[in-house]
């Protein structure tokens, strides 16, 4: 009897920083959906869609678009998926992703998740489309995301 094809696994990236400053200034600059592009280095442009509730990402490569599904100015927590994917400018299918912001001792701790599928999710992927090459692009958007974040927030 043939196995059974189970498709791809859910994969995933964690990533947090230390920044000195206080959470809410943190915060402020991370709530604005469209100011991502003034402080991601992979990021060229960023555009809040009409209604509020999303951005449109201009990435090396092309566009892609996320919608938000959480912005909690309590718990200081940003939530959000990809609503439409471009596997040029970022190998996945599907993530989700959250930042949260911590107090820390000297100023602040971001922590950003994501959960994500490998951008072919047929059971023979090429290289540049499998588990490897979107856990790879997922680590390096959210470890350059953390650092220019640090960076705008500590005027650096």
């Amino acid at each position: 009897m043939p196995l059974a094809a189970h498709g791809p696994t859910p994969q995933k990236a964690d990533e947090t920083i230390l920044i000195a400053a206080p959470p809410a200034t943190v915060w402020k600059v991370l709530v604005d959906l469209a100011g991502i592009s003034g402080w991601h280095p992979l990021v060229k442009k960023a555009t809040a869609t009409s209604d509020g509730t999303g951005r449109v990402l201009t990435l090396e490569k092309g566009e892609i678009t996320e919608g938000l599904d959480e912005a909690d100015a309590a718990a200081m927590r940003l939530a959000y998926r990809l609503s439409t994917e471009n596997v040029e400018a970022l190998p996945v299918s599907f993530y989700t992703s959250t930042i949260e912001v911590k107090p820390a001792a000297g100023g602040s701790e971001v922590a950003w998740s994501a959960r994500f599928y490998r951008a072919d999710t047929t059971n023979e992927p090429p290289e540049n489309l499998n588990d490897e090459a979107a856990v790879a692009a997922m680590n390096d958007y959210i470890t350059q995301g953390l650092k220019g974040l640090k960076a705008k927030v500590e005027g650096k």
